[in-house]
């Protein structure tokens, strides 16, 4: 019932990438050995969301390709914002995609004292000096692209003054802020990068995982490429806005090399997705703000809100497989493009139920009181193996209020007076009376049913144009539903003006009680499992369902209206 959610690798058939293409011609020369090893280096600030299904899906696919090994490191530099709940979270989300890193789990922070030797070398070379300036004057001082910037005032110290104060630095003897560690390299180059960048600065915050030993921390240009050379890593590979990083990248490490291995760093284009937002910090405001129900809203892009939503890893693996990757910032990816395709996935996966949402009740008058049978329901006819399960029919049954019409148009082929349905599995049904509460509202429907027309029956191939799901009444359920829309109402919120939280969809979220389903998916309801509620949609039980208060997260609707009924309004 629950979803295999170990996702398949490609076929090995395929066509290669650029980078799978770059990794290639490496072994084919024989650099670095013939070895082969990557890593995902995300930091536990937050959790992960589908832009990093896509940099996971690329590190961890070229080492699965090429025989080679993923790193998965924790990029733990900065006290201020992590914590071990995104640890778990981040090895969970990774796991739920279907990768594994073994025993290849590293920290930044497993190197904090080579960095901090490497530092040290670097300022008894005269490459790094002690500054105390605040970040403000040193950004003021870089200039501009077209303009050199200015050297700092403290960039002439010697290497004694400097070594003294950056181990005072770590001591604690002074406040955050006070005094950072930079790099002396060229402020007249034409790389910002290169205008002696920052390699630390103080934060008197405890570690997550070292504590209070450090009162120092190092910057990613600093540690990042360093990181890559004490794993062993071959091919580091990141989004493209990491290009003007790399010959920064290649500075450090040249400090390390000895020519007979060293990294090398790969950009790809990242993942814009529409009707969402993809930064870190933006994310944390709706979470902190209570504006999303945690980071696992099913609304979030986040990979945990897709896997409380139910989105598969497999789907989500498909559509990172079909946009690709590439040298070149692409345009924002439709929101349709991720659904279809898991909507594939839950097609073939997904076991068929009946569930009503807006309950009609129907008294099928010629039908024995007291009486009850069972009708045999497919679980998925994309998967004969799938098997069959019972559900029952009785005198009282419920149906979806919208199809039922008093008064229908032409070419409704629903229900009215004096037509004819067929209940999916079961008869064929005539709509004889319809009852009206005080107000004039229907309350209830008097059909009589065809006892002829169940399947296997000689009566089962008689032709009706309207066929609806049902459930037995006094057999059903009583269950809520969240039916889940696009976070935002634009496009791309990132690129309007204003407060990107005006822009939230107000109608993201719709609460419905009341739904009705089958005694199956009562019992059946388990952690994971994937409905389709027949003619409505695929749906999941979500983390706050209890069997005796059920509750549904609507994954995705049976067919995408979204971008047909924003082309109608535009």
């Amino acid at each position: 019932m629950a979803e295999n959610e170990e996702a398949k690798t490609p076929a090995e058939g395929k066509s290669m990438n650029f980078v799978e293409q770059i990794v290639a011609d490496d072994l084919a020369n024989g650099v670095n050995g013939g070895r082969v090893q990557t890593r995902f280096p995300p930091e536990p600030n937050g959790y992960l969301h589908i832009g990093h299904a896509k940099a996971i899906c690329m590190d961890f696919g070229i080492a699965e390709r090429f025989g080679g090994k993923c790193f998965l490191r924790f990029d733990d530099t900065n006290p201020i914002k992590e914590d071990t709940e995104f640890v778990d979270a981040i090895r969970e989300d990774i796991h739920w995609l279907g990768f594994d890193w073994g025993e290849n789990e590293r920290h930044a922070s497993d190197y904090f004292p080579q960095l901090y030797d490497l530092a040290v070398r670097l300022i008894k070379e005269g490459k790094a000096y002690v500054d105390d300036q605040t970040s403000e004057q040193i950004a003021a001082q870089k200039g501009t692209p077209t303009t050199p910037g200015q050297n700092s005032p403290y960039r002439d110290r010697t290497p004694e003054e400097n070594l003294d104060l950056f181990e005072r630095m770590n001591a604690g003897e002074f406040d955050e802020g006070a005094r950072v560690l930079r790099a002396k390299i060229d402020m007249a180059s034409d790389n910002m990068h290169f205008r002696d960048p920052v390699m630390y600065r103080i934060i008197k915050r405890p570690h997550h995982r070292t504590g209070t030993k450090w009162n120092v921390y190092p910057m990613y240009d600093f540690a990042h490429g360093q990181s890559d050379f004490f794993e062993g890593v071959t091919h580091s590979i990141c989004t493209l806005e990491f290009v003007p990083h790399r010959p920064l990248y290649d500075y450090f490490v040249d400090f390390l090399t000895d020519g007979t291995y060293r990294p090398r760093q790969y950009e790809f284009n990242r993942l814009n997705l529409t009707y969402t937002v993809m930064s870190k910090r933006k994310l944390l405001q709706l979470v902190q703000e209570g504006l999303v129900d945690g980071w696992d809203d099913p609304r979030m892009p986040t990979l945990s809100g897709m896997r409380r939503r139910g989105f598969t890893s497999r789907g989500v693996r498909n559509f990172i497989d079909r946009i690709g990757y590439t040298k070149i910032e692409e345009a924002m990816i439709s929101m349709s493009l991720l659904e279809h395709a898991v909507r594939e996935d839950l097609n073939a996966v997904a076991t068929r139920a009946m569930a009503v949402i807006n309950p009609l009740k129907v008294v099928i008058t010629n039908y024995p009181e007291g009486q009850t049978e069972e009708v045999e329901m497919e679980n998925n006819p994309e998967d004969p193996a799938a098997g069959t399960h019972k559900m029952p029919f009785s005198r009282e049954i419920l149906i979806e209020r919208d199809d039922f019409m008093e008064n229908p148009p032409k070419k409704y082929f629903r229900l009215a007076p004096g037509t004819e349905v067929r209940l999916k599995g079961a008869y064929i049904i005539k709509c004889d009376e319809v009852i009206k509460d005080a107000e004039g509202n229907v309350s209830e429907l008097h059909c009589s049913y065809d006892p002829d027309t169940r399947s296997g029956l000689p009566g089962a191939s008689r032709k009706v144009k309207g066929t609806l799901h049902w459930v037995s009444a006094p057999h059903a359920t009583e269950v809520t539903v969240r039916l889940y829309d696009r976070l935002f109402s634009v496009e791309n919120p990132s690129a309007e003006e204003g407060d990107f939280r005006d822009l939230l969809n107000p109608d993201s979220l719709k609460v419905v009680k009341g739904v009705m389903v089958e005694p199956f998916i009562a019992e059946n309801a388990t952690p994971g499992t994937k409905f389709q509620f027949q003619r409505i949609g695929y749906f999941t039980p979500d983390k706050t369902s209890t069997p005796e208060a059920m509750v549904f997260n609507r994954t995705i609707a049976l067919k995408d209206t979204w971008e047909k009924t924003q082309k109608k309004n535009n």
